[in-house]
C-alpha cells in the first residue's frame, strides 16, 4: 500500500512547487499589476528635446522614469510614452502642443495610463537640485549633501528629513525623494491622491506645480478630465530642452483602457 502511495504524494508536491514557480514567475513579470493607482507620480524626463515645429500628431515620444515607484516593481529608466495629440500655431501667435500620455513600459510589459502634468523644469532647473547648496559640502559625498528641490523644499541627504518651509514632508531617497504630495498655494495643483504612502518626487518639491525655468511657457491644460495635456508658448516658438523633467500624475483609467 505504501508503495502505490508514494507516486501520488510525489505527484501531489510536484504540482504544488509547479504552481507556486508559475505564481512567482507571474509576479515577476507584472511590475505592478495591469493598472496603476490614480494619484501615483511619474517623475519622467525627455529623452531629446522638442521642437513643436517638427513634430506632427501621432507621432511618439519617449521618455524616461527616474526614480522608482514606491509599492511597485516598477524601477527608474522604465519608459513613458506620450502620443503628440496636435501642434500648431494660433491666430494670435501662440504656439501649442497637446500630448497624451498613454502607457509605461517595464519589464517588458506595456502598463496603460492615463497621466496628467502637475509640473515641468528645464534642465537648468534640474541640475541646480542636483548640487548641493553651501560651498561648504565641497569633499563630502551626494548621500551627505543638503540640496534644494525644484520648487524650494530642503532635502537633508545625510540621514535627514524633506522639509517645506520648515516642516517634514518627505525622505530622502535612492535618485531622490519620497514625499507626500502637497496641495500648491494660490495653484490647482493638489495634495494626496490615491495611494496614501509617500510617492516618488525625484528633483521635484511636495508642492511643486507649473513650469519652470521656461518663462514664456505655460500649461494651458493639465489633462486632469481629458487626458490631453496642452502647452503653449507665449512667444510663438515653443522648444523643451533635451533633459527638461516632467512631474506626472497618474489620473483615473478610460473604460477603453480596462478592455
Amino acid at each position: 500500500m505504501l508503495n502505490h502511495r508514494i507516486p501520488g504524494v510525489a505527484a501531489a508536491l510536484l504540482g504544488a512547487l509547479l504552481l507556486v514557480l508559475a505564481a512567482s514567475a507571474s509576479q515577476t513579470e507584472l511590475p505592478a499589476g495591469r493598472l496603476l493607482p490614480a494619484g501615483t507620480l511619474l517623475p519622467v524626463t525627455l529623452n531629446r528635446g522638442l521642437s513643436a515645429r517638427k513634430l506632427r500628431a501621432g507621432q511618439i515620444l519617449p521618455m524616461r522614469l527616474m526614480q522608482s515607484v514606491p509599492g511597485t516593481r516598477i524601477h527608474r529608466g522604465a519608459k513613458v510614452l506620450a502620443t503628440v495629440v496636435r501642434v500648431g500655431t494660433l491666430p494670435g501667435g501662440e504656439a501649442q502642443l497637446a500630448l497624451r500620455f498613454d502607457s509605461l513600459e517595464s519589464h517588458g510589459q506595456k502598463i496603460p495610463i492615463r497621466a496628467n502634468l502637475r509640473a515641468l523644469a528645464s534642465p537648468l532647473e534640474v541640475e541646480e537640485a542636483k548640487i548641493p547648496e553651501e560651498m561648504s559640502s565641497r569633499g563630502l559625498t551626494p548621500e551627505t549633501w543638503d540640496t534644494q528641490q525644484i520648487g524650494g523644499d530642503q532635502v537633508y541627504r545625510g540621514g535627514g528629513p524633506v522639509t517645506e518651509d520648515g516642516h517634514k514632508v518627505g525622505k530622502p531617497a535612492a535618485y531622490g525623494a519620497v514625499d507626500m504630495p502637497q496641495p500648491a498655494a494660490g495653484m490647482k495643483c493638489r495634495g494626496t491622491l490615491g495611494p496614501s504612502h509617500p510617492q516618488a518626487m525625484w528633483l521635484f518639491s511636495a508642492d511643486a506645480c507649473g513650469v519652470y525655468g521656461y518663462p514664456h511657457l505655460v500649461i494651458r491644460q493639465a489633462g486632469r478630465s481629458s487626458g490631453t495635456v496642452v502647452l503653449a508658448s507665449t512667444r510663438g516658438k515653443l522648444n523643451l530642452r533635451g533633459g527638461s523633467a516632467l512631474l506626472l500624475r497618474v489620473g483615473e483609467p478610460e473604460m477603453a483602457d480596462l478592455k
